[in-house]
């Protein structure tokens, strides 16, 4: 049996992970793991394979398939969940212990190569100490007669879900450091997890996982709720080992290369590519908020400053085959991811970060909730949200929500000037036309007009001049008598 990760600091996991049956377990054991981690320095990852793994590439590492007879939980027909284990290898290298809690006991899981199908390559020669990279959980999303797919843990800390009838498309992550900025992104990994053995009959299940890194360390407990909208519910507890200014909680990751906004030099038959195309945010002064996204020239930063947020996420609101018309991707059944805070999370600002990318294979948009106040060393922090994966999220619902963002030269013979076209739909807006207020940080809004759509809701228009500003920040929403009847609409334009 390998040596533990945390040989020596905590002596039940230790006996766990050299045999013992199993070990006491209970709500306090990770966040006791973390805290212990954060007060010796820090020790990297193995990252070292097996001599028959090392030169896996990434056709290769797919055929190292966990045996569907094998899922944890598959014999137990009152358990509502199955669990099935990633192989190390490729990308993947670091060992994550997995563990199985039954009560208030705890035992590691045991890797062996008889949990995998390899074919139609031979069984590799490995021991137990292999070990593994991941795991994913399936649950009767769509159907009652079959386990789906629901969410996977692989890499560093990233996660993703699905809700009803959607597939996978953004990432979640435990924490983001340094995203986007000048210096070295820092990836804190999930070290271990512990899958609990749901109730009979329950539709929920709890996973908690110990995060380390250079950084920072913590302890993570995943409620995790399958339906329409499939919900996590996270209590996040971090322990610094340094000053942290500039951590990024309940991160969210995302992929935009295009959409009828932001074309320039593009050369494709689809009409969009993208995992997600707005920011949504719901301010702690009760505003809703749309910030449609953008593939930029450079890389570009922006920081809604609030205070106590209700939510933001980064979502996917076009739904329609005929959005994207990509048969294979189906962009139009990629989740949004809707972050809601449990706690008074104080004052900060949620950040979006977005990359300029040349291809839809990179994610390049990220976004998360800044703290105002810095994570000090030795300190604990503690951040409760549910995540929403879910094909809508209107979180007030009253107010008109934008549809879609059009932009484009204006015709004539000035083609600096945009055309910037804004279409709202829903809400209780009502059947008089209502007004719009149009402003930008630089440069000049002429013509704003608002006037119904042809197929329900409503459409604004106006024109920006830039008058040689590289950059403005644009602003719309419907109102009625001063009274907001739609979510307000913002946009970075650069040139």
């Amino acid at each position: 049996m390998a040596a533990p990760l945390l040989g020596g600091w905590w002596p039940a996991l230790v006996a766990a992970a050299e045999g013992a049956a199993s070990t006491p377990f209970d709500a306090e054991t990770v966040a006791q793991l973390a805290r212990a981690l954060a007060s010796r320095a820090y020790v990297p990852p193995d990252t070292t394979l097996p001599a028959a793994l090392a030169g896996a590439n990434y056709d290769q590492y797919r055929d190292f398939r966990y045996r569907p007879d094998k899922a944890l939980w598959r014999d137990l027909h009152d358990v509502e969940f199955q669990a099935q284990f990633f192989h190390r290898g490729f990308l993947f290298k670091p060992r994550v212990e997995m563990h199985v809690v039954e009560g208030d006991l705890a035992r590691e899981l045991p890797f062996s190569t008889s949990l995998f199908d390899y074919s139609p390559n031979p069984t590799p020669a490995l021991d137990d100490a292999t070990g593994f990279a991941g795991f994913r959980l399936h649950a009767p999303l769509n159907s009652r007669d079959y386990f789906d797919e629901l969410c996977v843990f692989l890499g560093a800390s990233y996660f993703r879900a699905v809700g009803k009838g959607l597939a996978y498309g953004l990432s979640a992550r435990g924490l983001a450091l340094g995203s986007g900025d000048p210096g070295p992104e820092e990836f804190p990994v999930f070290r271990a997890f512990w899958l609990h053995r749901p109730d009979a009959g329950s539709n929920a299940i709890t996973v908690d996982a110990l995060l380390d890194g250079p950084s920072i360390a913590g302890a993570y407990r995943f409620r995790i709720q399958p339906g329409e909208d499939t919900v996590f519910e996270v209590d996040a507890r971090l322990f610094p080992r340094v000053d942290l200014a500039h951590a990024g909680i309940a991160p969210l990751t995302s992929m935009y290369q295009f959409d009828a906004s932001d074309r320039t030099g593009i050369d494709d038959y689809r009409p969009s590519v993208h995992d997600s195309d707005g920011l949504g945010l719901w301010t702690g002064t009760d505003e809703q908020v749309w910030r449609p996204l953008h593939n930029p020239s450079s890389i570009q930063h922006s920081g809604f400053q609030d205070r106590t947020p209700r939510g933001f996420g980064l979502m996917q609101r076009k739904r329609g085959f005929d959005d994207f018309e990509d048969a294979e991707a189906g962009y139009e059944k990629r989740p949004s991811a809707w972050i809601e805070p449990l706690d008074d999370w104080g004052a900060g600002e949620v950040y979006l970060v977005e990359i300029p990318t040349a291809d839809e294979y990179q994610d390049n948009i990220v976004a998360f909730w800044r703290p105002a106040e810095a994570l000090k060393a030795g300190s604990e922090r503690r951040w409760r949200y549910r995540l929403h994966w879910t094909a809508s999220k209107l979180w007030k619902p009253a107010l008109a929500h934008v549809a879609a963002t059009r932009i484009g030269a204006r015709p004539g013979e000035d083609r600096s000037i945009r055309l910037v076209v804004i279409d709202f739909e829903g809400g209780d807006i009502g059947t008089d036309a209502p007004q719009v207020e149009v402003a930008a940080t630089t440069g000049r809004i002429a013509n704003p007009v608002v006037h119904a759509r042809p197929g329900g809701g409503w459409r604004v228009g106006f024109e920006f001049a830039p008058d040689g500003r590289t950059s403005s920040e644009l602003r719309a929403r419907l109102h009625r008598g001063g009274a907001a009847v739609s979510e307000t609409w913002v946009y970075r334009w650069s040139a």
